[in-house]
């Protein structure tokens, strides 16, 4: 989150500063790659915490289902 927000706030700074389009750009692209990751990590711990519930026994294919849906979320998130 700390990098997060130093990013969001680079871009504040360049906006202020009057900076140009491309940099502007860059940074926006930037802050987004992090968010999407971020989001990807919440994803990824919600689905191991609340749908396989980690403290059962999942069955195989479910688990294999759940691995599959991980690897997608980070895919597409990315």
């Amino acid at each position: 989150m700390r990098r997060i927000k130093g990013q969001v706030e680079s871009i504040e700074r360049a906006l202020s500063e009057e900076a140009d389009c491309y940099e502007v750009l860059q940074q926006v692209a930037a802050c987004r790659g992090a968010l999407n990751g971020f989001m990807a990590e919440l994803l990824e711990g919600h689905i191991r915490c609340h749908v396989l519930d980690e403290d059962r026994k999942a069955r195989p294919r479910q688990k294999q289902a759940a691995e599959e849906l991980i690897h997608i979320v980070h895919s597409y998130m990315k």
